[in-house]
């Protein structure tokens, strides 16, 4: 159910499409009912229909799993009057299971229990035990059996002293579902069609109803304003670290890591504090990320070593954008990696260097205060403090090439297009706007001459 308009949470935005851990309060219920291996998931929207429709068809990636099909409830009447629009596309066979658009964290594993409490005969509640339970509907037990739900609002004194709430979620038989559907009435408190009323209807017709407790107000903790948003963001965050962490990653503060994605690591990775981690981000063997880094969509190989403040800001995972930092590569302190930065091994990326769409082969090194862009670097090239490729005219991109074992020297400029021969030096100042030959000397006016017998002098 994502009818809902949650006016508390103050945006235009639609409740359901706030982000909680990177991805809409909705894609990650519907997420969760792909690991059930759902055939069928029926989304009810209202406010904001067309935009949450548009926003889940494009980013459920299990969507080939399942057939995902949306139904309006318009206007809205209650629980029961939503799921009611959902009758002509639930299969009579099927299992029904509700769920709320925005209650994101519940366990897969919760649901499954809650399915085997079912039966596919029974009507099961998910259920839990609250301290103060004001605003939820209570289970009204006779012994051990479920009789009734009883709303906030037309509960007795006795009945509101309650702990035992539903949570919203229930397991029911399609077929009785559709049958309980049909009696309800609005004749209560709210004037709405309440979807508990059914459990009454099972105990007519001598159907159980079974409730099945948990202990964790997370995994039924809904989002009804800012200050509940942040705090499940926590909750959800928290879940990742110690997931993490039980998987050998070593985190220097669990509670200061945010990971809006995915994050995969293999063994020997530690994780500095106030990293955020978006999109498909992996890290190999022994990496190491400082604190204050912010990663999206990138590959990072074994033993590589990301400095504080770096930024990292990959494109679409396997598009052309998507960024590749080679095994034991060094980046940063304040480095930035913009899409399409693809670094081989041991490539050294210092402070306050940016590099966009540029392939660097093994070995290069820019350390200081530059910019590559839209360039092919290659093997233990070093670029010097200041240096730019100057790669747009005011109209079009162009490729600069520096071959293998080319130093360029501090403060040059090199106008793409422009190939930079192997072996080559360009010194410092200078500005360069024709391909220069292999083994040559490029100064500021223009003049190259030939190196091809110069050693440099090598390190003491």
């Amino acid at each position: 159910m994502a009818a809902g308009k949650g006016t508390r949470m103050k945006s235009k935005l639609p409740k359901v499409l706030h982000q909680l851990g990177g991805r809409a309060l909705l894609q990650h219920v519907v997420d969760t009912a792909a690991l059930l291996n759902a055939r069928q998931v029926t989304v009810i929207t209202g406010h904001g229909a067309t935009e949450v429709e548009a926003a889940l068809a494009v980013n459920t990636g299990a969507a080939g799993q399942f057939d995902l099909n949306f139904v309006r409830q318009e206007p809205q009447l209650g629980t029961g009057h939503a799921v009611q629009q959902a009758v002509p596309v639930l299969r009579d066979d099927g299992l029904v299971v509700v769920l709320s658009g925005d209650v994101p964290l519940t366990q897969a594993a919760t649901l499954q229990q809650l399915i085997d409490a079912s039966a596919g005969k029974q009507l099961a509640l998910l259920t839990i035990d609250f301290a103060d339970p004001t605003g939820y509907g209570r289970i009204v037990r006779e012994g051990a059996a479920v009789k009734a739900i009883v709303e906030q609002k037309d509960a007795s004194p006795a009945q509101r002293q309650i702990t035992e709430v539903y949570s919203g979620i229930m397991a029911v038989p399609a077929l009785q579902l559709k049958k309980w559907l049909a009696r309800l009435d609005n004749q209560n408190a709210q004037g709405e069609y309440y979807l508990t009323d059914i459990v009454k209807f099972a105990v007519a017709d001598g159907v159980p109803v079974v409730a099945h407790k948990i202990l964790d107000p997370v995994q039924v903790a809904g989002v009804n304003s800012p200050v509940q948003l942040a705090e499940l963001e926590r909750a959800y965050q928290k879940r990742i670290a110690l997931q993490l962490m039980e998987q050998g990653v070593r985190l220097a503060d669990p509670a200061r890591l945010d990971v809006r994605g995915s994050l995969s690591c293999a063994t020997d990775v530690s994780i500095d504090v106030n990293c955020v981690f978006e999109g498909q981000v992996s890290l190999g063997e022994g990496v190491k990320i400082g604190p204050n880094c912010c990663i999206k969509n990138v590959s990072i190989a074994a033993g590589a070593v990301i400095h504080p403040f770096t930024h990292i800001e990959g494109g679409a995972p396997g598009s052309k954008d998507a960024i590749e930092v080679g095994a034991g590569s060094l980046i940063g302190p304040f480095a930035r990696l913009r899409p399409g930065a693809r670094l081989g091994a041991e490539v050294h990326i210092g402070n306050f260097v940016e590099v966009k769409n540029s392939t660097l082969a093994k070995g290069a090194k820019a350390n200081h205060l530059a910019y590559l862009g839209d360039a092919t670097v290659g093997e233990r090239v070093n670029y010097g403090a200041g240096s730019i490729t100057a790669n747009y005219d005011g109209a079009f991109k162009h490729r600069t090439v520096i071959e293998a074992d080319v130093h360029i020297g501090s403060n040059c400029v090199l106008i793409a297009p422009v190939t930079i021969g192997a072996g080559g030096t360009v010194g410092g100042g200078s500005t360069i706007t024709k391909d220069t030959a292999p083994l040559t000397l490029a100064v500021a006016r223009g003049r190259q001459v030939s190196i091809a017998n110069w050693k440099r002098p090598s390190k003491k």
